[in-house]
């Protein structure tokens, strides 16, 4: 008989999972790396096997991977509860500290040191996006067919601003069609991976090697399930109707479709973010959104946590409250409402299919062309911020369906050029962390500034 670890309390359940909550920066890799050396190596609560296997059914969903794959390992160990509990305590340290720098922004955002910082920082991202496309590139471009995908996603965005929507849509159906065709470019290209430490077979751990869970226990989900999307749509729908054309009525419908299509993680997202929020709505300038994904890559949680960021700016400035912190808040917290609430609602609702949902070799591959396109709209994110870092003005040059933004080459903003050229160097020769290399350019910002270069 193999020995299995004990099965914890819920109450022992949450301290692991607010220690998994406290540790998860890094973005999706590191905190999946962080879950799999507590809960898979540490803890023995499953195994190698079934880990990758909900990491692969977490893959397929729209919204932050890595949060989702919390929830749905808490519910397999303590059903509905227990992946509230995971997935909320994963995202509330990001909530808190996005909140409270949020705050720190609106106030004291345009004072000379917060300013400074917040400059340093702007390098530092334009770096780690950079490092995120070829990371992302690396693992997801295996063939020539989903190399083309990238470079046709690329070229909408950045050469025909289409829609983001439009853009995963047409790579979803590419993969399918070319599963249907039988041609092998379209075949999955993994994930993030699970961590570099020793095997744990499945039979040793404490969910074992065959889980059957009790009918109970999925009724339960599908129940929680259709709970979550009323909790999720049934807000939504109330500001569309008694307050049409607010700023809070926009924020919920806006990132309720950003829910539904955040396919790649926030990298991807934030592409189509910048053109909206920035671009439809004004709710923020671009350099003010790279200050927000600072914020993100600073703070514990999903990237996607930025997306709370936006709402509270927009809010704050549109609402035309009297209190516009307080509308700033709400706004924040709606945006993150929007965004959370379906990812609970996708991993109840799937849970009990999830076996099925993997095996689905068409799905599989609309989801690898949509991995593929999304390298194309990571790219198309890094330029975009690299030309708002670089230089102070940029101009549109626009001919029949080409429309290009384009720096103007003598507004270059030489401080963070030489910034941005560190960044690049430290990330991409000296491999240093990302925690490393926000800290050392939100330093250099600053000494710039008490240099009265920047």
């Amino acid at each position: 008989m193999t020995d299995h670890p004990p099965h914890p309390t819920l109450t022992e359940a949450t301290k692991v999972w607010a220690r998994i909550a406290a540790l998860s920066f890094g973005g999706p890799a590191g905190q999946i790396a962080v879950m799999h050396r507590i809960l898979v190596e540490e803890k023995r609560w499953l195994g190698d096997g079934r880990f990758l296997h909900a990491l692969n059914f977490c893959m397929l969903l729209p919204g932050p991977e890595a949060q989702q794959l919390a929830t749905y390992i808490g519910w397999l160990m303590h059903g509905v509860r227990g992946a509230l509990v995971a997935g909320g305590l994963f995202i509330l340290p990001g909530i808190l500290a996005i909140m409270g720098l949020s705050w720190v922004y609106a106030i004291w955002g345009g004072v000379g040191i917060v300013a400074a910082l917040f400059f340093g920082l702007k390098a530092a991202v334009l770096a780690i996006v950079l490092q995120a496309v070829v990371r992302v590139g690396k693992r997801a471009l295996r063939t020539g067919a989903l190399r083309v995908v990238a470079a046709a996603s690329f070229l909408a965005l950045f050469a025909f601003s289409l829609p983001f929507p439009l853009i995963v849509a047409a790579a979803a159906l590419v993969g399918w069609a070319g599963s249907a065709a039988g041609v092998a470019g379209f075949r999955g290209a993994g994930g993030h991976g699970a961590g570099s430490g020793p095997h744990v077979p499945d039979a040793v751990t404490l969910l074992g090697e065959d889980l059957a869970l009790p009918p109970t226990a999925q009724r339960n989900a599908l129940r929680a399930g259709v709970v979550a999307l009323l909790l999720w749509l049934l807000p939504v729908a109330c500001l569309v109707l008694l307050a049409p054309g607010s700023v809070f009525a926009d924020i919920a419908t806006y990132f309720s479709k950003l829910a539904v299509l955040t396919f790649g993680g926030a990298y991807a997202v934030l592409a189509w973010v910048a053109q909206e929020a920035v671009g439809t709505y004004g709710w923020l300038q671009p350099g003010e959104m790279i200050d927000g994904l600072g914020m993100a890559e600073t703070t514990p949680g999903p990237l996607i946590m930025v997306l709370q960021f936006v709402g509270f700016m927009g809010a704050f400035r549109d609402a035309g409250w009297s209190s516009p912190l307080l509308a700033g808040t709400l706004g924040g917290l709606l945006a993150t409402w929007v965004t959370f609430a379906p990812c609970f609602a996708w991993i109840f609702l799937g849970a009990p299919f999830m076996e099925g949902l993997r095996r689905n070799t068409a799905l599989a591959a609309a989801l690898t062309a949509v991995t593929a396109a999304v390298v194309g709209v990571i790219l198309n994110l890094a330029l975009w911020f690299a030309i708002h870092v670089l230089w102070t003005a940029t101009a549109r040059v626009t001919a029949g369906p080409l429309s290009l933004e384009l720096p103007v080459l003598s507004s270059t903003n030489w401080p963070a050029a030489a910034l941005s050229a560190l960044a690049l160097t430290a990330v991409f020769r000296f491999k240093l962390g990302t925690a490393t290399v926000l800290a050392g350019a939100a330093a250099a910002g600053l000494a710039l500034h008490l240099a009265g270069w920047a």
